[in-house]
């Protein structure tokens, strides 16, 4: 099956979808698919162009997959005006391309207007089209706030977009509930699959040396919270607890590694010894720095119950370490976590909770142990790379027999 695969993040970007979408290609191509990928400019989370791509457009083999790259403007800021302009500038670009003549084309967003410009190309073409959703813009709007003037013009664009596919890959079943029962989206073509730990890491990292590298103390309780730095991460309240660390003399570390839009206004709030910020690091450094933790953080705005399914869960869960979700009871990640036997929850947006809850994890090494056990287990059998693969494989033969 000759297959384009058209979304604005791909590889080298380091967190967030990129390292599906990536995944995903070079999966489907060893399965035997004809696979090409246009994409943009690396730029995530950084939110700047990544050193050495210059240029209008280039082209480039990774991993034998061939990868068309159109550059597109990049925002300074996380306004909805200015991530739209990227994204209808990514979209535009990304549909005078040359597709490939594919027999489906594959579709990812974010981001949601090229997605919807690339569905339009798509049948206006009489092609099959597969939108496969990491999030959910509509529940974005509603659940922090931002852009709460433009959410029915949001949610009409995004429910254009999925009835208009050909068939709609989401990836958790509580995504699959909402885009047919509040977009309209026919369940008969709707695929849930999930996604998986990206990191290639067959033997455990060697967690002193990686330690002794970041400053880590042996009786330091390190907390780290991995990847995109931004809004929706709500990591004023680590920054907090932080603090509220320091004056305690506990011995728990936050440490917040990847970057984002977020991240210098977290540094004015002011240092302390109980806080560090470690920038982006490639795949073995990750690997190799989430293993030497004593827990894993996932932290979400108080509210945020269906938007997202953190992507650092299948990371988190591949290491053995125990997760920490200062989340809302009803959201996504609070089910993830309790339907994987993982970790444990508190409310958001309560340091003083927080600092307890690592503390309590901290003193209990036998029940760590046990809770990164069930992580590792879960992920084993419900978030492998092959699973998703078919999982995909299987939608994008659905869509092309349609």
């Amino acid at each position: 099956m000759r297959l384009t695969i058209i979304g604005i993040n791909y590889s080298p970007e380091p967190t967030g979808i990129a390292p599906y979408t990536a995944g995903a290609a070079e999966g489907l191509r060893a399965a035997g698919e004809e696979v090409s990928v246009i994409t943009g400019y690396p730029h995530y989370p950084w939110w700047r162009i990544a050193d050495g791509y210059t240029g209008w457009q280039r082209r480039e083999p990774i991993n034998q997959v061939p990868v068309h790259r159109v550059r597109h403007p990049v925002p300074r800021t996380g306004s909805l005006v200015a991530r739209s302009l990227m994204e209808v500038a990514f979209g535009l670009r990304a549909c005078l391309a040359s597709w490939s003549k594919p027999e489906v084309t594959l579709a990812i967003t974010p981001a949601l207007l090229s997605t919807a410009m690339v569905v339009a190309r798509a049948r206006l073409s009489r092609r099959a089209v597969v939108v496969w959703v990491q999030d959910i813009y509509t529940l974005s709007a509603a659940e922090t706030g931002l852009a709460a003037r433009a959410a029915g013009l949001i949610r009409a664009v995004e429910s254009w977009t999925l009835r208009r596919a050909t068939r709609v890959v989401v990836i958790h079943d509580r995504f699959a509930a909402y885009v047919t029962s509040q977009l309209g989206v026919d369940p008969t073509r709707v695929d849930v699959v999930r996604n998986w730990t990206h990191l290639n890491q067959p033997v455990i990292p060697a967690t002193a040396a990686t330690r002794e590298r970041h400053g880590w103390s042996d009786s330091d309780i390190v907390v780290l919270h991995a990847g995109n730095i931004g809004a929706k991460q709500n990591l004023e309240s680590v920054v907090r607890a932080s603090a509220l660390a320091a004056a305690q003399g506990s011995r728990v570390r936050f440490v917040l590694l990847g970057d984002g839009n977020q991240r210098k206004a977290l540094q004015a709030m002011g240092a302390n010894a109980n806080l560090q910020f470690i920038d982006p690091l490639p795949d073995d450094g990750f690997a190799a720095t989430l293993h030497s933790a004593d827990i894993l953080l996932v932290n979400e705005l108080p509210g945020m119950t269906e938007m997202s399914v953190p992507s650092k869960l299948t990371s988190y869960f591949d290491t053995g370490l125990p997760v920490l979700a200062a989340v809302d009871a009803g959201s996504v990640t609070a089910s993830e976590i309790e339907v994987s036997g993982g970790g444990v929850r508190v409310d958001p947006d309560d340091p003083a909770a927080l600092l307890a809850a690592a503390e309590t994890l901290a003193a209990d090494p036998e029940r760590c142990h046990e809770l990164g056990a069930a992580g590792r287990r879960y992920r084993n059998e419900r978030l492998s790379a092959a699973t998703a693969v078919a999982g995909l494989a299987a939608a994008l033969h659905r869509a092309a027999r349609a």
